[in-house]
């Protein structure tokens, strides 16, 4: 008796939802409503967008770090990284941790002596992850001049982009790549045409991400040959 009884409550809620709904979607403000509703019910909620507005970092449904990269390249280098790759970051904070979770080694260096600071902590509870502290103007983007072929990946989401990347082909292994985020911005187009004039291909995967209630771009630059399989 009692599971009929739940049954009845069952689908006695869902005829009364599917009411509401028709109701509202017969209206033009009504469907404004329920696309609102449906967006946070599923992309929003599922993809951690509102838990990551509510901690004030990025972060999945599950709360673990993502990067604050747009939600498509997230989801395209999330199947394509390997354990044996070695990635340099300009800029550290949850993308450090997203990485090193899925590569052999992160060097991330990071111009903000605070955050530097605040990271360490964190940081040193993971030994994929190195993080460097270097100052602007000259050495935080000279870094990357310091290693020779030796990341499959290199991330710009830091200071001085242009000038880092100018700086990092050498330190890219031959099936090497960059991504490169915020990348819709005309103040970086000096960096986007070197890479290009050097080889590169780009894919760009504009939309949201973690926290941003606007959408932006992250690219992967990569050559014919590449460790990404494109």
């Amino acid at each position: 008796m009692p599971f009929r009884s739940n049954r009845l409550i069952t689908s006695t809620l869902q005829k009364i939802k599917d009411f509401i709904f028709n109701r509202l979607n017969a209206l033009p403000t009504g469907r404004q409503l329920t696309g609102f509703y449906l967006l946070a019910k599923n992309h929003l909620t599922k993809s951690g967008w509102k838990k990551s507005v509510k901690a004030g970092l990025p972060l999945d449904q599950q709360g673990v770090a993502l990067p604050w990269f747009t939600f498509g390249a997230i989801y395209f280098l999330d199947k394509r990284l390997q354990a044996h790759f070695r990635v340099f970051e300009y800029g550290s904070g949850n993308s450090t941790l997203w990485f090193s979770h899925r590569v052999q080694r992160v060097l991330s260096v990071e111009h903000d002596p605070l955050w530097y600071a605040k990271m360490q902590d964190t940081f040193s509870m993971h030994p994929a992850i190195s993080c460097l502290h270097r100052t602007l103007p000259d050495d935080y983007p000279a870094e990357i001049r310091n290693y020779r072929s030796e990341f499959e990946v290199i991330v710009l989401d830091g200071r001085e982009r242009v000038r880092c990347c100018m700086n990092a082909l050498e330190a890219l292994t031959q099936n090497g790549v960059v991504i490169w985020d915020n990348s819709d911005r005309p103040e970086y187009r000096v960096g986007y045409d070197y890479l290009l004039a050097n080889g590169f291909k780009r894919i760009d995967f504009y939309g949201m991400g973690p926290m941003s209630a606007h959408s932006w771009c992250t690219s992967v630059f990569y050559r014919p040959t590449n460790c990404l399989g494109i």
